[in-house]
């Protein structure tokens, strides 16, 4: 008997793959079957309405939700949950009646994600209950906007492999279903920033900045001989008021929440700047540093609704766009959750709010402004308001698709380039509604001043590009290079497949951390996809259990890399500021263990050849790490097994080989990381091994590697590999080559025949290399 794999009901329990995932499923649920594994649930009420709560079922599993957050029942569930991941076995192929939702301990490991939608206009979320049940909540945001049924508002899909179940789901349900249509970011042209070593001056200045402290910075980045590619000029350059209220009292919050956006000049920071040469305005400005410290992109911060507090609607500049004062309305779901202390502001005094009908023409006056200055492209902040502002308007879904579109239709007419990041845009209804915007935050900020944010933020941008990764190209904030959790947050970026900018105040820089990111000519080795958990961190708190370690795993070329970090002492999820660390009472040491496999790097075989066997070279990259105790163990069968042990300290750089099978165990402080490049081996000839490291001295090497071949014949075998970049170069190998070749001059290499590790320098410039090595 085969077992369906596609969502059903049966007896009132969903059932996927023989196992039931709910209970008590209510009469009122439909599942739509859309394929031979994915289905799209939806359900009817009597009445119609602008909020519609249906109970889906009872949930008693093990889940993973969006924020990210962690439990083991429904009630574990919060409000506003927009992707949950649950890991299951199928049942016997023999089983024909559902045996409840008890483990079982034989049958074929397979992964249930269930993503809410949108459904015409309105927007579904899940929730659980005090009694295990799982429900979803579809809503439009508007009183005028009701119905009674939303049958395609929560999509289910199974598949084998978590990280491929995720991108068939995104990519299936755009090409198949057309319900989900989000701007899926591998059909999608590449903002030009992502390459390049990047520089915001949000934590440097914050509102502060200016023409002067911006050339201060950028001459220092200089003198370091690391200067930035791309430049984010932050909020704090734009002509913005604070407007006082009817008795001429200024409100008591006189921040920037409560500011309108008056024009679309600069402000006077930005105006009359005299250095080595003066600059009258911002273009000036942009054109002079451009020339002088080489910057190749420039982008300018806004907000989606052009300043925190709108626009000012009685400025000559803003009357065209027919601006109104309006109040945000918060939904139950948004009021269940740690509400941001910005929207107090914005309801107590309003938001200067453009009639949607004139937002195209709004954003194309605004960029083709910035464009005229020189500006590249656009950072877009404060764009979940929107959900808050629906009412009269179609509901959030409606209106935040018009806005979406003006938005992505003006980047691309001014900038001539898909130059757009997204921030605060998190919200499904942005998520689902965007068509070309490729790249985007998917965390919260980064925030020096607060200490158990660090590891807070490193775990959740790699959790949520679980599903965020699949849409955009994640982008993983700013950090602080001179910080003390500067290293950690330098590893975490290089693996996190996105742009590496930093927020240096002028001076403040440590270039030994951002010379292990950044290539003399300002380049990045960005890894080729989002940086997620490995398969055995998905069902863990690798941040507040005081247990576990957080494996991050992507892939380059011809090699995977795998970071595991102690993210522990963090305080608790959602983050607060503010928030204190307490250990356990049990609790005696902050050192945590954990293993490492080849395997973890779920998509490996892709960076093989055909006739790979499976073994692999592993470079510990880490420098001061103390010791690893080895302990790696081979499963040949079921019956088998051959336990390796190493019981000696292995030195930082280390390069080791091992059966993809194998594994070993780490131990880390807190704070503390290790990154393992994973190069296949291959095998030329009779008995010539090979596998290239990278660039040994980058968190990311395997990055550098652009091409790889080898040829063997009667006399010898030759390695041919394109490599960019400078430095010093590795690569296993179990022979000492006769010789080694860059742009066919002959290269001194050192070979150390105990651990196989062969290195050689790659001088000059940054531009690909064309190696030979020969045997």
């Amino acid at each position: 008997m085969t077992i369906p794999a596609v969502p059903s009901i049966k007896n009132g329990c969903l059932m996927v793959r023989g196992r039931v995932i709910l209970t008590q499923v209510p009469e009122n649920v439909v599942v739509t079957p859309i394929s031979h594994e994915a289905a799209f649930v939806g359900a009817s009420s009597e009445t119609p309405s602008a909020r519609l709560v249906f109970q889906l079922g009872v949930l008693e599993f093990k889940m993973w939700s969006m924020i990210p957050r962690f439990g083991e029942s429904g009630c574990d569930v919060p409000t506003e949950t927009q992707m949950l991941l649950l890991e299951a076995r199928e049942a016997s192929e023999d089983s024909d009646v559902p045996d409840g939702i008890s483990e079982s301990k034989t049958g074929k490991t397979f992964y249930l994600v269930v993503l809410p939608v949108l459904d015409g206009n309105f927007r579904a979320t899940l929730q659980g209950t005090t009694v295990n049940e799982l429900e979803f909540c579809a809503e439009s945001g508007d009183p005028n906007v009701q119905t009674y049924q939303v049958l395609e508002a929560v999509f289910m899909n199974s598949g084998d492999s978590p990280y491929k179940l995720m991108r068939n789901s995104i990519k299936g349900t755009k090409n198949d279903y057309c319900l989900i249509n989000p701007g899926h970011w591998r059909s999608t042209k590449m903002p030009k920033h992502i390459d390049w070593f990047g520089w915001s001056t949000w934590n440097a200045f914050y509102i502060d900045v200016s023409a002067q402290g911006i050339a201060e910075g950028l001459k220092s980045f200089s003198e370091g001989g690391y200067s930035p590619k791309f430049l984010i000029i932050d909020d704090g350059w734009q002509t913005t008021v604070i407007e006082r209220q009817e008795n001429g009292e200024i409100p008591n919050n006189t921040t920037k929440f409560v500011a309108r956006l008056v024009n679309f000049e600069e402000n006077d920071k930005f105006k009359g700047f005299c250095s080595e040469i003066c600059c009258s305005d911002l273009s000036h400005f942009i054109k002079h540093i451009k020339e002088k410290y080489g910057v190749r992109l420039v982008y300018a911060w806004h907000a989606l609704i052009g300043y925190w507090g709108g626009v000012l609607p009685t400025s000559p500049v803003m009357r065209k766009y027919n601006p109104r004062i309006v109040y945000p309305v918060q939904s139950p779901g948004n009021l269940s959750n740690i509400v941001c202390g910005t929207i107090g502001t914005m309801e107590k005094d309003g938001i200067g709010f453009i009639e949607p009908s004139r937002i195209h023409e709004f954003y194309e006056d605004f960029h083709s402004y910035l464009a005229s200055c020189s500006v590249d492209g656009v950072k877009v902040d404060v764009q979940n308001i929107l959900d808050t502002l629906g009412s009269g308007y179609g509901g959030r879904v409606a209106l935040i698709r018009q806005y979406q579109e003006a938005l992505q239709e003006s980047v691309m007419k001014n900038f001539k380039a898909n130059n757009l990041i997204c921030s605060m845009s998190m919200n499904t209804e942005r998520i689902y509604s965007s068509k070309r915007g490729a790249a985007a935050r998917v965390s919260e900020d980064f925030m020096p001043s607060e200490p158990t944010f660090q590891t807070l933020h490193i775990a959740a941008v790699a959790f949520n590009s679980l599903l965020l990764g699949e849409i955009v190209v994640p982008d993983w904030d700013m950090f602080y290079s001179h910080h003390y959790t500067a290293d950690f947050h330098g590893a975490a970026r290089a693996l996190g497949g996105c742009a590496v900018y930093v927020s240096d105040k002028p001076g403040q820089h440590n270039f030994d951390i951002i010379k292990k990111l950044v290539l003399p000519d300002g380049s990045i080795l960005r890894a080729r996809n989002a940086g997620r958990p490995t398969r055995d961190c998905l069902f863990i708190d690798p941040v507040t259990d005081n247990k576990s370690l957080l494996k991050i795993w992507n892939m380059n070329k011809f090699s995977g890399i795998i970071g595991i970090f102690n993210c522990q002492r963090s305080g608790k999820w959602p983050p607060i500021a503010g928030a204190q660390w307490l250990a356990p009472p049990e609790s005696d040491t902050v050192v945590m263990s954990g293993s490492i496999s080849p395997m973890d790097v779920d998509f490996l075989e892709e960076a093989a050849d055909e006739s790979w066997c499976g073994d692999c070279a592993l470079y510990l990259f880490k420098s001061g790490l103390s010791a690893l105790l080895l302990k790696c163990f081979l499963i040949r069968d079921l019956f088998s097994r051959t336990v390796y042990k190493m019981n000696n300290h292995v030195n930082a750089g280390s390069l080791l080989t091992m059966p993809k099978e194998a594994s070993f165990e780490v131990s880390l402080g807190v704070l503390k990381f290790e990154i393992f490049t994973v190069s296949p081996i291959r095998v030329v000839g009779q008995s010539l091994k090979f596998a290239p490291i990278g660039l040994v001295d980058m968190y990311n090497s395997g990055g550098a590697v652009q091409s790889f071949e080898c040829r063997d014949n009667l006399s010898n075998s030759v390695v041919k590999l394109q490599v960019r970049g400078c430095g010093r170069f590795g690569a296993y190998s179990n022979k000492k080559p006769r010789s080694c070749s860059v742009d066919l001059e002959e290269e001194i290499f050192i070979y150390n025949a105990k651990d196989g590790l062969l290195i050689f320098n790659l001088g000059g410039q940054c531009s690909k290399r064309d190696v030979e090595i020969m045997y």
